[in-house]
C-alpha cells in the first residue's frame, strides 16, 4: 500500500514549505535568487533531482544532521494540520484497518518527511536520501537517486522484493506513474480536500 506524499497526502510541496519556513522570508528570497542559474538550467535538462539538489546546497549545506532533524520535527508539529488533506488522511485511516503495510514513497528528503510519517504511523518511508559529510553535516546533494518516477518502484522492490504486490497506490503527478501502474488499485489525484 503506497502513498505519495507531496500533493497526495498534502496540499503542497512539503520540502519547499520547509525550506521557506526554516530560512525565513528574507533569507528564502535571497536563496531563490541564488537558485536562478539552476532554475534556468532546468528549462533545458528537466531533471527535478538536479534542481532539488541545488536547493539543498543553497539552503542546507553545512547544517548538522541533528539540527536538521530537530527543525523537521518542529516544522511537522507546527504545519501538519495546514498541510494534510482530510480526505487523504481518512483513506490512510481506512487502510490502517486492513492487513497491509502503509508506505510513504516520496521524492522529498526522507529526513524532512520522517516526522510526518511517524505521526501517521507509517510502516515504512522511502524518500530521497540527503548526503552528509564526515562531520555529519549536509553535504549539499543526495546520497540516493531522486525518489521519483521509475525510482519509486526500484525502491519499493529493493525494500519488499521483486514479487512485491501493491494492493493500492495513490499519487498526483507523472512522477507516480510507474507506482500507480504496478498497483491493483490506482488512485490518481483522488484526494481534493483542503485543510
Amino acid at each position: 500500500m503506497a502513498f505519495d506524499f507531496d500533493g497526495t497526502l498534502t496540499v503542497r510541496d512539503s520540502f519547499t514549505a520547509f525550506l521557506a519556513w526554516r530560512a525565513g522570508p528574507a533569507a528564502y528570497r535571497m536563496g531563490l535568487l541564488r537558485l536562478l542559474p539552476a532554475a534556468a538550467a532546468y528549462l533545458f535538462h528537466r531533471d527535478r533531482g538536479r534542481i532539488k539538489a541545488a536547493a539543498v546546497s543553497v539552503f542546507l549545506r553545512g547544517v548538522p544532521r541533528a539540527t536538521l532533524e530537530a527543525d523537521a520535527r518542529r516544522f511537522a508539529d507546527q504545519h501538519a494540520r495546514s498541510l494534510f488533506r482530510p480526505d487523504a488522511l481518512e483513506a490512510w485511516r481506512r487502510w490502517r484497518e486492513e492487513p497491509v503495510r502503509l508506505v510513504i514513497v516520496t521524492a522529498s528528503p526522507a529526513l524532512t518527511v520522517a516526522p510526518f510519517a511517524r505521526a501517521l504511523g507509517a510502516d515504512d518511508l522511502l524518500g530521497t536520501e540527503l548526503a552528509f559529510d564526515a562531520q555529519d553535516r549536509v553535504a549539499g546533494g543526495f546520497a540516493s537517486p531522486n525518489c521519483r518516477g521509475p525510482e519509486k518502484m526500484t525502491r519499493l522492490k529493493a525494500q519488499f522484493g521483486e514479487n512485491l504486490v501493491l494492493k493500492a497506490a495513490y499519487g498526483d503527478t507523472g512522477g507516480d506513474k510507474e507506482m500507480l501502474e504496478a498497483a491493483e488499485t490506482a488512485g490518481f489525484r483522488v484526494f481534493k480536500d483542503q485543510p
